[in-house]
């Protein structure tokens, strides 16, 4: 095999709030929880069933910290992109434990609202952008695919060929 991959994909809903913490140096991570459900109908019984699993997820993007601080609450659909890590930590007792979780950092992380803004100044305004933010955006509002470019007004028509 020439190389690896190591990509995660979720649309799922947040289980709480954002939960941000500072560092000693400045930097801030924000902490989700996001809830993903399967569904299906029991071929015995006939009736729905459903499995919720839960993802645990870091978020280290300026930018992307800022989105989650801003717009996010329990309850908001959102698609994330990142990577799994899995951290050594000790608990109380001095044992080593393992977490697995969801990393959005680097060119790789992303994180789309699926929902809308949900904040007071974004009524007053009348704006729904809810476009993707990817950690390369640090600060910006701006979506990272195309769909930015089609929205804009100053398009030029012309074909250059």
């Amino acid at each position: 095999m020439a190389g690896s991959l190591n990509k995660v994909m979720l649309i799922g809903n947040l289980g709480a709030d954002p939960e941000v913490r500072t560092f000693q140096n400045g930097n801030k991570v924000c902490n989700l929880r996001v809830a993903t459900s399967d569904s299906w109908k029991d071929k015995n019984t006939g009736e729905r069933r459903e499995k919720t699993e839960w993802h645990t997820v870091a978020v280290f993007s300026e930018g992307l910290v800022r989105v989650c601080e801003q717009y996010l609450k329990k309850g908001s659909k959102v698609f994330l992109e990142g990577s799994l890590q899995t951290r050594k930590w000790q608990d109380q007792s001095g044992a080593d434990r393992y977490s697995t979780e969801v990393v959005l950092q680097g060119f790789g992380g992303t994180l789309t609202m699926l929902d809308g803004r949900s904040s007071s100044n974004e009524e007053s305004s009348g704006s729904s952008n809810s476009g993707p933010y990817s950690s390369n955006d640090i600060g910006s509002s701006k979506p990272t695919d195309n769909s930015y470019a089609e929205t804009s007004n100053d398009i030029d028509d012309e074909i250059p060929f």
